[in-house]
């Protein structure tokens, strides 16, 4: 590392380093910077989404609805499970997508008892809009790599949440190793 790539993390890992030069501290300088890139991140993201009057969780409604295909409806169970959220957490975005004329709940054509959301067109233009800003952004965001190390991140990226998505989790203090549970 070279003063001019120096960030906030090697500052605190050098800390760490003459407090305790017995740790390795390799996967704790990446998981800082991840967590700094998370926050960054997010904060450039819920950006673009805010500039169009929508929170994250509005937009990820909207977005499911739109890649769903014609006619962009679903059971808000669906939608709730698609977006790994509760059911009431799902009944409250609705309501306030629904309350901006977004969406709205129409009655399933097979079981009337049962409601289907639906984008309506005034909520498909504005998602058709907050996407390309959405897509555009993250481009940009991602333009300081060339397309190698973009490629590289996302590999990288895939491998790791496969790893960790489906295997158990390491024991605590077992210095990373997976645990035989």
């Amino acid at each position: 590392m070279d003063e001019s790539t120096a960030d906030a993390v090697d500052a605190i890992a050098a800390q760490w380093r003459r407090e305790r030069p017995d740790l390795d501290l390799a996967a704790m300088a990446v998981f800082g910077r991840l967590g700094r890139l998370l926050n960054v991140a997010t904060a450039r993201i819920e950006s673009v989404f805010t500039a169009h009057g929508l929170q994250r969780g509005e937009f990820d409604v909207l977005a499911a609805l739109r890649r769903s295909g014609a006619p962009f409806e679903l059971n808000p169970s669906v939608l709730a499970d698609t977006l790994m959220l509760s059911r009431a957490g799902m009944t409250g975005r609705i309501d306030r997508l629904e309350a901006a004329g977004l969406v709205r709940r129409i009655a399933d054509r097979v079981d009337r008892r049962a409601v289907r959301v639906a984008l309506t067109e005034e909520g498909r233009e504005l998602v058709d809009r907050v996407v390309v800003a959405h897509t555009e952004n993250e481009t940009a965001m991602l333009s300081v790599l060339d397309r190698d190390d973009q490629v590289a991140l996302d590999r990288i990226a895939r491998k790791l949440l496969g790893e960790w998505e489906s295997g158990p989790d390491p024991a605590p203090g077992d210095g990373g190793t997976r645990s035989s549970r």
